[in-house]
């Protein structure tokens, strides 16, 4: 027998929920124009103010004046912050669906500190000092630290634990050997001191040009990853029973976390903290679906590294803070609260 519901339980039920899907396309929507705001505002503001005029003028008419230039160079600077800010966003989350370490980031796996201790290698005994060959080497350190990381992990049979855990070891022993190589030579220091810190200030056409190819085919990796890994994170005998082959989706995003932190830090020097804090963040409202913090993940993150990089400009002028600076200060104190908040929710 059917029993009619009463009309006041119909009309709740008509008024459902909005679509989830919806939602999530709206702040995808809404992300994109905070971040076109940011990318204004690393335009505008600097040492010397522009207005609106004179970044149209810089952007869209040639007239030679100061202004112009520092439009375009402040340009190139922003340009190479979406692309490294999208870059470290995309393999933070990426490392913490392969490790299922929601605090994981690209410095986890040592890809890092491979870059770092190879710009350190190739200033100290190759006396390289251009940035054109700083950005070869740094991929290449961090190409080899990547693939050393997953043989020692355990190739084929690589599981989470053992991909961190190869990753922490080999951090901290390059990590001694960069502080070995600076404590001993002085001008390696000197040299390094300006990379070393991460900054957006080195960004130049040139720049752009040389890591654009190697970011590129890690941004569609990593996206063409969201469903493999998803699959992942239900355990490994569950994403064998719906198909996942795990490990090619290990080795695939293991060369998608190197490629994309290779290039970001060989363009800018090591920035931390943005692959950690952007990915955590945007899964508290997306929840545990790929296909949906990926997207977020490479919007949000350059709004955090361009803001930081205006903040940086801001507060020491008419000099300015390094962007790796600043994203330390601001990472660090998140980072313990995102620590012991876990903490608490597993008492």
């Amino acid at each position: 027998m059917l029993v009619e519901s009463p009309p006041e339980q119909r009309a709740d039920t008509a008024a459902a929920p909005p679509n989830r899907r919806a939602v999530r396309l709206l702040g995808l929507l809404v992300s994109v124009v905070i971040l076109l705001l940011v990318a204004v505002a690393s335009i505008v503001v600097g040492a010397k103010e522009l207005s609106l005029e004179q970044v149209w003028h810089g952007l869209f008419e040639e007239s030679g004046t100061y202004g112009d230039v520092v439009v375009a160079d402040r340009l190139s600077r922003t340009l190479l912050g979406l692309l490294v800010g999208a870059a470290l966003g995309l393999a933070g989350a990426v490392l913490q669906a392969l490790t299922r370490n929601p605090l994981a980031d690209p410095g986890l796996l040592g890809i890092n500190a491979g870059a770092s201790a190879a710009v350190v290698s190739a200033i100290t005994f190759l006396g390289v000092t251009s940035l054109s060959g700083y950005v070869w080497f740094a991929f290449c350190g961090a190409a080899a630290v990547g693939a050393l990381v997953w043989f020692l992990g355990g190739s084929r049979g690589a599981t989470p634990v053992r991909l961190a855990l190869a990753g922490t070891a080999i951090s901290a022993a390059l990590y001694g050997y960069l502080q070995a190589i600076m404590i001993l030579d002085d001008a390696a220091l000197g040299r390094m001191r300006f990379w070393t810190v991460g900054s957006l200030s080195t960004g130049t056409d040139s720049t752009i040009t040389q890591v654009l190819p190697f970011l590129l085919a890690g941004f569609v990796l990593a996206l063409a990853l969201a469903r493999p890994l998803n699959a992942m994170a239900m355990g490994d005998d569950t994403a064998k029973a719906l198909g996942a082959n795990l490990n090619r989706t290990r080795a695939l995003s293991m060369l998608a976390a190197t490629v994309l932190c290779g290039a970001a830090t060989a363009a800018c020097g090591p920035i931390m903290f943005v692959g950690l804090m952007v990915p955590h963040v945007v899964r508290s409202f997306t929840g545990p679906d790929l296909r949906w913090i990926l997207p977020y993940a490479a919007i949000l993150s350059p709004v955090l590294l361009l803001g930081a990089d205006v903040l940086g400009r801001i507060v020491a002028r008419p000099a300015e803070l390094q962007v790796g600076i600043i994203t330390a200060i601001l990472g660090g104190p998140v980072f313990i609260y995102l620590v012991r908040r876990r903490r608490t929710a597993q008492l």
